[in-house]
């Protein structure tokens, strides 16, 4: 084909997309026209409310077993008190105790915690003894389990749970367990100070 024709042919495909340009935006204030607008104008659940789509009827889902958020570390272990105590053994609290961390960990002992086990750690949460709910051991007296456990054994029970405990994996990150546990250990340290009320406690 000559340069001329070659011409012609891209002045006709200019004036084209100039001719569509201008009928697509002849209303600038109007909304353009919608390509697929059954994907555009799907219709949402919000997060608290009845579903029906599900057998539950909720809208929000559990994380799917097996996965993690992305640029969050696996966590290679599963339920079980075998499996704690294996935490314990591997997993190291990756969390120094200073101010905003351990500000950050009673804040939310306080929102996830102090219902059962109470604001000192005494296993008095308001929650606890009501409508048959049995209270959790206190962290803080002489003789508590806690006081033996390794970081990484009350970091597995706060991810997947215990004996009368659910799991705040899907409430907690990874990150904040960690300082969970640290404001627990200062709770801990905060009662080993105190043997009058450690006696009182016993």
């Amino acid at each position: 084909m000559s340069r001329t024709v070659w011409n012609v042919v891209l002045l006709i495909v200019v004036a084209g997309l100039v001719g569509v340009n201008l009928t697509l935006r002849s209303a600038p204030a109007g909304r353009n026209i919608e390509i697929l607008p059954d994907m555009l104008e799907s219709v949402p659940w919000d997060s608290f409310s009845a579903n029906p789509q599900f057998a539950d009827g909720m809208t929000m889902r559990p994380r799917v077993d097996e996965t993690v958020l992305y640029g969050e570390p696996q966590f290679r272990f599963t339920k079980g008190t075998e499996e704690a105590a294996r935490a314990g053994k591997e997993l190291v609290n990756p969390m120094e105790p200073d101010e905003s961390t351990l500000a950050r960990g009673e804040a939310l002992y306080m929102t996830y915690c102090e219902v059962c086990h109470g604001p000192a750690g005494m296993g008095d949460g308001p929650v606890s003894g009501r409508a048959g709910f049995p209270a959790p051991p206190s962290f803080v007296v002489p003789e508590a389990k806690s006081r033996a456990m390794p970081d990484g054994q009350i970091f597995h029970i706060v991810t997947f749970g215990g004996e009368n405990m659910a799991s705040y994996a899907a409430e907690i990150p990874p990150g904040d367990r960690w300082k969970v546990v640290l404001w627990i250990r200062q709770l801990q340290q905060r009662s080993a100070t105190k043997p009058v009320l450690a006696e009182v406690l016993q």
